[in-house]
C-alpha cells in the first residue's frame, strides 16, 4: 500500500507498475509527487509544489492592501 508523504493518504495503484521518475497525483490533497526509488518505494514532493506555497504568501500581503484601501474610503467620506 502506498501512502502520500504529505497527508499520509492511501494511493491507489500497483506499485509493481511504478519505474523511478514516474510521476502520481494525490487524491486527498492534490499533490504532485515523484517516484525517487522503487526498492523501496520513495515517493517525494514535486518542486513545483514548493513554489507554489511562497505563492500563497504574497497572495496573504494583498490582504494589507486592502485595509488601506478601506482607510482611504474613511478619510474620504470625513471630508463630505
Amino acid at each position: 500500500m502506498i501512502h502520500c508523504p504529505l497527508c499520509n493518504a492511501e494511493i491507489d495503484v500497483d506499485e509493481e507498475e511504478l519505474d523511478e521518475g514516474d510521476s502520481l497525483i494525490c487524491e486527498e490533497c492534490g499533490a504532485n509527487l515523484n517516484v525517487n526509488g522503487v526498492s523501496p518505494l520513495e515517493l517525494t514532493p514535486d518542486s513545483d509544489d514548493d513554489d507554489d506555497d511562497d505563492d500563497d504568501d504574497e497572495d496573504g500581503e494583498s490582504d494589507d492592501y486592502d485595509e488601506d484601501d478601506e482607510d482611504d474610503d474613511e478619510d474620504d467620506e470625513e471630508e463630505i
